[in-house]
């Protein structure tokens, strides 16, 4: 690396805690990652307490374990959280923490070989029913961050953590003279450019390109949001980092076309890569799957997950991307989303809803808000692939050329 590596890292982690998850003298801090990103861990833990966190968790988890249970776990177990675990989520709603999740798999081929029906049924959807309406209700700060580790370099393609390190450098902004500085006027620049999309007041926006023509139309609640969220409490927070996208939740009902994957992703709950991925929806459903790469995981989260054949996201990204800059693709969904423009099937977030936090799941599955307990990225857009908006009268305004953002204010 171009620098001593316990001062970028030192850097990285006052980027995350200070503008991330925005850490309040008092406030609990709980971290989430595998015991191979330890290091990582500790260090944004000792940063959390230099800025006046109260206390710090760190909460392991273990893709080993997962593989056993798998493998030999009774089957009525499978996807089960203890009681104790369950409750420790339900506490946030009061002690309000912020959250840290780690990412970047250090094993992405220890799943492969495994049942894909016991695999998708060892999904915890327990704790995700009680953690995802806390997480998208706006009571939380909460981010999601990588963690370069050795498998995790290995399986992108570079030759050791340390350049994985260094393109994390990169997307991250941590080249800046002032890191902090530089990602506030990031996050300026993308609000901005939602604050341009929702001046239009489109009614429906289209995708066209190779193997991709759909239309997804926005719910009058949609609303384009980018960069940063605040909690109820005031507090900023970016839940993404990196992130270069623009996004909004669409009407769920309202998605007619096919589309198909620019580029290869990583399913982390089925453990699988997935290539070349093309879907048709119909009246808003997902109605066909094909993929040239995990075809049969991608059938058995649609099959098993209530609600996650409806899209909850569709997001903008540009030829700007820091991300899209490094040239990588990084086999985990934080980093390779943001290489392109993208839509996401499952969970819709109610930040990029208006009115959204204030209606329960069922008002705004009914409003057109889609709820789900996932959330899927898959990257839809390139060079080749322009984006429209529509107005209600039907007349179409260019958002994208050849990868650039066209669309005036």
């Amino acid at each position: 690396m171009t620098e001593p590596y316990d001062h970028l890292l030192e850097k990285y982690a006052r980027l995350v805690v200070r503008v991330g998850v925005n850490v309040q003298p008092g406030q609990e801090v709980e971290i989430s990652c595998l015991p191979e990103q330890a290091e990582v861990a500790r260090v944004l833990a000792e940063e959390a307490y230099r800025v006046g966190a109260s206390r710090v968790t760190i909460d392991y988890n273990d893709r080993h374990l997962q593989r056993a249970a798998v493998l030999h776990a009774p089957e009525e177990t499978l996807g089960t959280t203890p009681e104790h675990v369950l409750d420790g989520v339900r506490a946030w709603k009061n002690i309000k923490p912020a959250l840290i999740s780690l990412t970047g798999n250090p094993f992405p081929t220890l799943m492969d070989g495994l049942d894909p029906v016991r695999l998708a049924k060892s999904q915890p959807v327990d704790l995700i029913s009680e953690a995802m309406p806390l997480i998208t209700s706006g009571q939380l700060a909460w981010t999601v961050v990588g963690a370069p580790t050795r498998g995790w370099a290995e399986s992108v393609g570079v030759a050791d953590t340390a350049a994985l390190w260094e393109a994390v450098a990169v997307s991250m902004r941590l080249d800046e003279a002032d890191p902090e500085q530089a990602w506030r006027r990031h996050i300026s620049k993308l609000q901005a450019r939602a604050a341009i999309l929702n001046g239009h007041g489109f009614d429906k926006v289209r995708y066209q390109g190779p193997g991709t023509d759909i239309t997804i139309g926005l719910a009058p609640e949609s609303v384009w949001v980018g960069g940063s969220l605040e909690t109820d409490d005031g507090v900023e927070f970016v839940p993404n980092m990196p992130t270069e996208e623009v996004f909004m939740s669409p009407d769920w009902r309202r998605a007619e076309g096919k589309l198909r994957t620019a580029a290869p992703f990583f399913l982390s709950s089925m453990g699988a890569m997935v290539e070349d991925l093309q879907l048709e929806l119909r009246d808003g459903t997902i109605t066909g799957v094909k993929a040239a790469r995990g075809e049969q995981e991608v059938q058995q989260q649609f099959e098993l997950i209530p609600r996650s054949r409806h899209l909850g996201e569709v997001a903008i990204v540009d030829s700007d991307s820091r991300v899209a800059t490094t040239g990588l693709v990084f086999k985990d969904m934080l980093y390779d989303e943001n290489v392109g423009s993208h839509v996401a099937w499952g969970m819709g977030y109610p930040s990029a809803f208006r009115g959204g936090l204030e209606l329960d799941a069922e008002q705004r599955i009914a409003a057109g808000l889609n709820q789900a307990n996932t959330h899927v990225d898959i990257v839809i857009g390139s060079p080749e692939v322009q984006i429209d908006g529509y107005h209600a009268d039907g007349s179409v305004v260019p958002v994208t050329r050849g990868d650039e953002f066209v669309l005036d204010g």
